[in-house]
């Protein structure tokens, strides 16, 4: 198998390992897919090294922070490919999915008083972060975490950087030694462990398994979890089965126009990943695999020089090295700031010079002013902001350009800087499928001054920070067919 570097692997207790277990646990959080996953290759190591079976747990709480319809169907949809793909592997995959608040609560770690240890996901956002280390305090054995998060290893750097420019900068000297690091497309391709057919019936009499109507999209069995149904599911399927028809359909018909045209609300060039890497359902590595391969790529056309530049350095086309700077640079860059605890806070994360400035115009007058209310019923004055709230609501998704534009215009017309930093993480959070994520924190972030710079001229409620309008988007776009879509009511 291929190596997995040291600094993806963190233990989170001094729990020994148990060799006298009856499997290895792979414990499946954040990264919930069956391939190009160093976690679960790591668990796979683990029950070859021990000789013992691999049990698999992906679970799914009802009371994670804005769980609704839309979030848990995504990540079922996934769950259900897992059911299909796992069952032709010497593995035991095991679905479950709370009924009721708490009802998992005893599952892991009655798992964990059989196992010989429990390796899972190191992911460094949302309540994931709490949740692992509160259960390594409670198991007997060895709970060890891997990061799979993208092709940086978290823990390569050892601080948070200011803009992407210095981040790019750190990349391009410490990447290439990560790019020969991918890990198995397959991890449990060609490997015989021993079997676990089933698990005792004090376990799965109380916690059982994901009932079949759930998995399969029935919405009866969908309604009768206690969790928010006003917020229905996506119009697009979850899971990695899914992920892997529309990365070929980026790559082959989008990706060739996606440096030019993916700012254009009209147009569909961007990749459509994004919830998909949310939920973990498929991996920056593969993505790249896939990319190289259809560039003909090797580590040997990267550039020799590390300034920064957003184009160039990669060996690849113009169009690629576009996208290649988003899923990497600007990507990375958000997880580099949880990993290191700057974003916990997203208002202490703001540069000095971005909150004294909106500190500054704290008091200014607004002519148009909405609470929270307003926004997520798109009740503004402003047909290409409600537009794109629209979009935001009915797809859980929002054209990248807009979303910049949609971010803004909160910032413009809440009652303080405070007061729309709070409703742009409460309306992502809820409607975005791809929310709750650390490259989600950076964009909202980005709205009020995280990774920019002053910009002149200084102007009221913005003071320095970037500044952006509806007229000026239709200027350089257009957004006719864009409005004509969403511009009527839910």
């Amino acid at each position: 198998m291929n190596k997995i570097s040291p600094q993806r692997l963190r233990p989170l207790n001094a729990a020994p390992i148990n060799p006298d277990g009856a499997f290895v646990l792979h414990w499946m959080t954040a990264f919930r897919r069956p391939v190009h996953n160093f976690a679960l290759q790591r668990a796979v190591e683990r029950a070859l090294a021990l000789r013992k079976p691999l049990l698999i747990l992906e679970a799914l709480r009802c009371d994670y922070p804005f769980a609704s319809d839309r979030l848990h169907r995504f990540v079922l949809d996934g769950m259900a490919d897992h059911v299909r793909h796992f069952a032709d592997y010497s593995v035991l995959y095991y679905p479950y999915v709370e009924a009721a608040p708490r009802a998992g609560r005893g599952l892991l770690e009655a798992l964990a008083a059989r196992s010989c240890l429990i390796v899972s996901d190191d992911y460094p956002a949302f309540f994931l972060p709490r949740m692992v280390a509160t259960a390594a305090g409670r198991v007997p054995v060895l709970l060890e975490a891997v990061d799979a998060n993208g092709i940086l290893p978290l823990r390569s750097a050892d601080r948070a950087f200011p803009t992407a420019y210095a981040f790019r900068r750190f990349l391009q000297k410490t990447l290439p030694g990560h790019l020969l690091e991918f890990p198995e497309a397959d991890p449990l391709a060609g490997v015989n462990l021993p079997p676990l057919k089933s698990l005792p019936e004090g376990i799965t009499g109380r916690w059982p398994r994901a009932d079949e109507a759930l998995l399969a999209g029935d919405p009866a069995a969908l309604a009768r979890l206690p969790i928010d149904h006003e917020i229905p599911p996506a119009p697009i399927r979850g899971g990695f089965a899914a992920t892997r028809e529309i990365l070929e359909d980026f790559l082959e018909a989008r990706l060739p126009f996606y440096g030019e045209h993916r700012s254009e609300p009209e147009g569909e060039f961007t990749s459509g990943l994004s919830p998909y890497l949310h939920f973990g359902q498929i991996g920056s590595h593969e993505i790249l695999t896939a990319l190289f391969a259809r560039e003909g790529w090797s580590p040997g056309r990267l550039s020799p020089e590390s300034r920064g530049k957003r184009s160039g350095w990669w060996g690849l086309s113009a169009a690629a090295e576009a996208f290649v700077d988003q899923l990497v640079t600007w990507r990375e860059l958000g997880f580099n700031g949880c990993a290191l605890g700057e974003l916990n806070d997203l208002w202490q994360a703001l540069p000095d010079w971005s909150r004294l400035t909106l500190a500054k115009h704290r008091d200014d007058f607004r002519p148009y002013r909405y609470d929270l209310a307003d926004f997520a019923e798109a009740r503004s004055h402003d047909p290409l902001w409600n537009a794109a709230q629209r979009q935001l609501r009915r797809e859980g998704r929002m054209h990248n350009y807009l979303r910049m534009l949609w971010g803004k215009k909160i910032l413009e017309w809440s009652a303080s800087p405070e007061a729309a930093l709070a409703i742009l993480r409460e309306l992502n959070d809820r409607y975005a499928l791809d929310g709750r994520d650390p490259n989600s924190l950076s964009g909202i972030g980005w709205c009020l001054g995280l990774y920019d710079r002053p910009w002149g001229p200084e102007r009221p409620i913005f003071g320095t920070v970037r500044y952006m309008s509806s007229e000026n988007t239709a200027r350089k776009f257009s957004v006719k067919g864009y409005l004509a879509r969403y511009g009527d009511g839910d």
